[in-house]
């Protein structure tokens, strides 16, 4: 009786294991893809925000985009013009950025008809732009309210509505460029070689790679 009563025991011991091992199994590993983009939807609140200043050069009127005092908007400045000088607010962890002319005040946003636009306030979906690194290491921006619409400027340095923009054109093609005359905070420094005194051991070891 006690033999049938073990046996027993131990089928059922290992039933319970391969249950749990099926179990575990059918739980799919963890999708790190979507958790990274449920996570760049979510506007970042907690971390210090990064502001950069810098130029965007358009690839196809070959200026400098530049948001003007009338709010008006074009790739036609030449480097180091006050008005092309551009502060870039990050708004998540990831790519999402904002847009301001730091001569102007005024945020680049797009509104329901594609036109690039300024404004004094730049919290809506329609003034975030992701940034997206091409293979030829061009930049795109596509504009976060209106997916699949993104910046972009004719030959002549026309704002193109976003409505007609695709990610491989080169109209939406730009170029980041720190303005003319402006420095990094922190100043180049030469590179500059050391020279240590050679001790017994380091003369033993030069001496034997020599011969």
């Amino acid at each position: 009786m006690n033999y049938i009563t073990s046996i027993l025991g131990y089928l059922l011991l290992h039933l319970f294991v391969i249950c749990l091992q099926a179990q575990v199994t059918v739980q799919s590993p963890p999708n790190f893809t979507q958790h990274v983009r449920e996570q760049s939807l979510v506007t970042d609140q907690l971390s210090r925000r990064l502001i950069r200043t810098y130029q965007l050069y358009s690839r196809t009127s070959g200026k400098h985009v530049q948001i003007l005092a009338n709010k008006k908007i074009n790739a036609m400045a030449e480097d180091g013009d006050p008005h092309a000088k551009l502060i870039v607010e990050t708004d998540t962890f990831g790519s999402r950025v904002r847009i301001k002319g730091a001569e102007t005040g005024y945020y680049i946003c797009m509104n329901k008809k594609g036109k690039l636009i300024g404004k004094t306030n730049g919290r809506g979906k329609d003034c975030v732009f992701s940034e997206i690194v091409l293979e030829n290491n061009y930049t795109a921006l596509q504009n976060l309210k209106y997916e699949g619409w993104f910046m972009a400027f004719t030959r002549r340095g026309r704002p193109r509505k976003g409505s007609k923009t695709r990610q491989h054109q080169r109209e939406v093609h730009f170029m980041k460029r720190l303005p003319k005359g402006h420095h990094t905070t922190e100043p180049h420094k030469r590179f500059e070689f050391i020279n240590y005194p050679f001790n017994r051991r380091s003369k033993r070891t030069r001496y034997s790679s020599s011969r």
